[in-house]
């Protein structure tokens, strides 16, 4: 029985190395400018009486918990710290093949204490924090030019032309999936760049924060913290992240509770700031006011963006059919650094070991539309909307820029969609870098909705670019060396 008609009974709504890569901005890095950094917001106010963290449990106690969107069996097992069995076994409606879970499906979870809750306050919901289907009407250049902050006539300079106000924010948007509306209000909440027409002196140094000299200027400052939003949402989300500490040495462990875009605002002002503006940051009377300021209640219309009972629809591996390649990285990031650990990287055998030119083309692993190319990327969006935002999109990473196919264009499963190169962030050998979004999520390369390549279905290793894809009891080991154990081919017929 299907989550979904299980659901609608119940009535509920319900990714050194040869070929190693590392997708990230090329936005050209000036000399760094070091100077104090201005304080963090702080409260004009005494923060206010913040949700307490929860009492301890007795072990195994069985508490009320109604799934959230993406949830599944064995990240409620982590965050509650116990088993997917006892999980099961309290809750036996659950049908055994489940992948995500139904929003809104109420359960009961066996709980066994750990210390260091943080608040149960939730601050925006996950359809919010993703680029996804909420913010399809959303225009952001629109937004920022009606607003009489200094963000309007701000300008930054790239290699393919200048960026101004509202694109600033795009361009980090759409790079890393991360609402536009959510990077406004941190903009808004930090530096007050929609209210204020004062420009704050610290725009060309650490605006947000985060003193490093790689990360000099706004755009800098902002690519960093959507990395680490992204970090602490995908973290959340695959159950690995267990605690994370504040600049006072303090740990935290997030409330079992929690949704993945509220620990990611944690996870980032946990970096920033001291321990009153952390608590009235996190409180609804820091960030999550700002937000509603700016855009309304973020929980007055919730819709899950990850339905129940979601599976990946069938995907061929991204080279010719008989073919055969070298599987190079296991799961890594998909764009940035760190989680979400989404991509899989592949090399045709004739270019493993340094940046010639492949001879063999990357492949369509689906039917879809090119919706957007840029620096050696091809997004392939396969609902056929046009919309990178919804349905389920493909990104193809160093591809050749003398070989990417128009905006535009229509591709069939087994078309060539571009030339394995250097070209395009981070890479020392000519490969295919491939990651997988659904309505705007990045979607991890190992658990419920694990990568399956024809029947290939990847699996982490002990760190990034390690792992394997298996397939009929029969596992191939990621390694840039390119040997025997670590080459694919591609069946006939995909």
């Amino acid at each position: 029985m299907k989550i979904k008609t299980w659901a609608r009974t119940l009535g509920l709504v319900l990714i050194l190395l040869t070929t190693a890569c590392q997708p990230i901005d090329l936005t050209p890095v000036p000399e760094p400018v070091v100077e104090e950094v201005p304080a963090p917001p702080t409260p004009d106010s005494p923060i206010p009486t913040a949700l307490p963290a929860r009492p301890p449990y007795e072990p195994g106690t069985l508490v009320a918990y109604m799934a959230q969107t993406g949830d599944t069996l064995p990240v409620l097992a982590a965050h509650f710290n116990t088993t997917e069995a006892e999980i099961r076994q309290a809750n036996p409606i659950i049908p055994g093949d489940a992948t995500t879970l139904p929003a809104g499906f109420p359960m009961q979870i066996p709980i066994y204490y750990r210390p260091l809750w943080g608040t149960p306050y939730q601050i925006v919901p996950d359809s919010l924090f993703v680029n996804g289907p909420a913010q399809r009407e959303f225009d952001v250049v629109a937004f920022v030019n009606d607003q009489p902050g200094w963000l309007k006539d701000y300008r930054v300079s790239l290699s393919t032309g200048n960026l101004r106000g509202g694109e600033i924010v795009n361009h980090v948007a759409v790079n890393y999936s991360l609402s536009p509306r959510l990077l406004l209000a941190m903009l808004e909440y930090q530096l007050g760049a929609l209210t204020n027409p004062e420009r704050p002196e610290s725009l060309e140094r650490y605006s947000l924060g985060y003193r490093n000299p790689q990360y000099v200027g706004l755009l800098r400052q902002l690519t960093w913290a959507a990395n680490t939003l992204n970090n602490g949402y995908y973290a959340w989300r695959t159950g690995h992240l267990d605690t994370f500490d504040h600049l006072d040495g303090r740990t935290e462990r997030p409330d079992p509770w929690q949704n993945p875009a509220t620990v990611a605002l944690h996870y980032y002002y946990s970096k920033l700031f001291p321990d009153d503006a952390y608590k009235y940051a996190v409180s609804g009377s820091g960030f999550a006011q700002t937000y509603l300021n700016l855009f309304g209640d973020p929980w007055g219309n919730v819709v899950a963006h990850i339905e129940g009972s979601l599976h990946q629809p069938a995907l061929a591996l991204p080279f010719a059919a008989g073919r055969s390649w070298a599987f190079t990285g296991g799961p890594h990031t998909g764009w940035g650094d760190g989680d979400p650990l989404s991509a899989l990287d592949f090399a045709p055998p004739s270019v493993v070991g340094g940046c010639s030119e492949a001879e063999d083309p990357a492949t369509a692993i689906a039917d879809g539309i090119v919706v957007r190319t840029g620096d050696a990327l091809v997004m392939l969006d396969l609902d056929g909307d046009s919309d990178e935002r919804t349905g389920w999109v493909i990104m193809y990473l160093h591809l050749a820029n003398d070989s990417l196919p128009a905006a535009g264009a229509v591709m069939l499963k087994g078309d060539p969609v571009g030339m394995p190169s250097c070209e395009g962030g981070r890479a020392t050998g000519s490969h295919v870098h491939i990651a997988r979004k659904y309505n705007g999520e990045w979607i991890p390369a190992e658990g419920a909705l694990a990568f399956n390549l024809d029947g290939w279905v990847a699996k982490n290793g002990d760190t990034a670019y390690e792992g394997t894809m298996t397939k009929l009891g029969r596992s191939i080991r990621a390694c840039v060396c390119s040997d025997r154990n670590s080459q694919i081919q591609a069946s006939l017929q995909q």
